[in-house]
């Protein structure tokens, strides 16, 4: 089940590769995920000491949370891969133009997994190439649909 999608992300980049990774939240954090409260529109992943740690993925804190707990709202989050996923990202990190984004937010088999991407950033012109495409193609669409009403 979706729980939440990055949508900037299809626009800003061309992914190249798709991962799931488990992430480590706290109990709060699981009861906001499952009320709907948790936003990835600017969450990156970055690698630190050959561990993997999602930022800028927001949750917000629901009002009944526990009067003990000070939740941290935009806190960094380690999310779990095996090691050979996670040398392979290194690898290909390293090169100059790639980064690891997360793409969507789900849970599978009651357990929440964040999909990260390995992508590369677009350019002003292949966003411009992209929005012409999507245009012409939905004027074929169009012109299709019209042909078969007669």
């Amino acid at each position: 089940m979706n729980i939440s999608n990055n949508k900037k992300a299809l626009h800003d980049y061309f992914i190249e590769d798709k991962y799931e990774a488990g992430i480590i939240l706290e109990g709060w954090e699981i009861k906001a995920i499952r009320e709907g409260k948790v936003q990835l529109r600017d969450s990156y992943v970055k690698i630190k000491n050959g561990e993997i740690w999602l930022l800028g993925c927001h949750i917000s804190p629901l009002i009944s949370a526990s009067s003990h707990v000070h939740p941290d709202a935009d806190r960094i989050r380690k999310l779990l891969l095996n090691k050979a996923e996670i040398n392979k990202l290194i690898g290909k990190v390293e090169q100059k133009g790639y980064s690891i984004i997360a793409l969507n937010l789900h849970f599978k088999k009651g357990r929440v997994k964040v999909e990260i991407a390995l992508a590369k950033g677009k350019k002003l012109y292949d966003k411009r190439k992209v929005e012409k495409e999507k245009e012409l193609n939905r004027e074929k669409m169009a012109v299709i649909k019209q042909y078969k009403r007669l």
